[in-house]
């Protein structure tokens, strides 16, 4: 039985790849590729003469079978067009599927995208939320991101260059002035990384979509801005009435701290 070695590839600079990566690649009896066109780049450049077999999106179902059977006779690794594969790419399906048969699953970390950009964006990096792809159609991207407005945690999410100023303004729209960071192109030779709130980012790129790969950084909502929790309203409630405050003057202070309508907490009084 062989194992399913999860490979992560450089992002951009060939020179990430790290040893481990490079022995692996030599040594399984398949490489199972996002494209081959672009792992072959990678191989070459290595000298690596492993056989490359296509696993991708548009026929990742009718190839699981085929890597079934090279498991089955040996090792076989898996990797992406770039960084991590198993994130926002197809190696999901295959993954959870050697794992149901019995194959030992082997990552080989490496680069990545999201966590490259997190850790040089100067957000806060303890607690964050991945979002993957945005969806291609503003309304979409637009819902999506409303049902984060009042998420705490950093927000990572990849879009294609040529969306990147609508999104921008979308989350300009949603979030207002809070800070985000626009990685582009991260470990190639014009890599870049823009601080600023989303109105700063659009004026930077002068309403010019950029070229190569986006990922985008979004600060969570400052703790003082986050919307409140009802045992919180509830206490606040209690406080001001206590201090003489009415009911209706008391929802009306609340509402504009809290996040809540003023008439959702005045009807929270009315239930004591």
């Amino acid at each position: 039985m062989g194992t399913l070695y999860l490979v992560a590839t450089s992002i951009g600079n060939l020179e990430d790849m790290t040893l481990r990566a490079l022995r692996i690649l030599r040594e399984v009896t398949l490489i199972a590729a996002e494209d081959t066109r672009t792992a072959k780049f990678l191989l070459n450049h290595y000298d690596i003469k492993t056989p490359a077999t296509s696993y991708h999106e548009y026929n990742k179902l009718s190839k699981l079978d085929a890597i079934y059977n090279a498991l089955a006779a040996g090792d076989v690794a898996l990797v992406s067009d770039a960084g991590t594969p198993g994130i926002s790419d197809p190696g999901y399906e295959l993954i959870k599927g050697a794992i149901d048969r019995g194959y030992p699953i082997v990552p080989i970390p490496g680069a990545n995208a999201a966590i490259s950009a997190l850790i040089a964006s100067g957000l806060p990096t303890d607690s964050f939320t991945y979002l993957g792809f945005l969806p291609k159609k503003a309304a979409a991207r637009r819902d999506l991101l409303h049902t984060l407005k009042t998420e705490k945690r950093t927000l990572i999410a990849y879009e294609s260059p040529h969306r990147l100023n609508e999104t921008l303004a979308i989350i300009a729209e949603i979030f207002g002035d809070r800070p985000l960071c626009v990685a582009r192109e991260i470990t190639k030779l014009f890599e870049e990384f823009f601080r600023g709130t989303a109105q700063q980012a659009l004026d930077r790129f002068g309403g010019e979509n950029p070229k190569g790969e986006i990922t985008l950084v979004i600060g969570g909502v400052p703790e003082e801005a986050a919307v409140w929790d009802e045992a919180r309203v509830q206490r606040e409630l209690e406080k001001r009435i206590e201090a003489g405050d009415s009911l209706n003057a008391a929802a009306k202070a609340i509402a504009a701290e809290s996040g809540w309508k003023k008439n959702d907490v005045y009807a929270l009084g009315l239930e004591d």
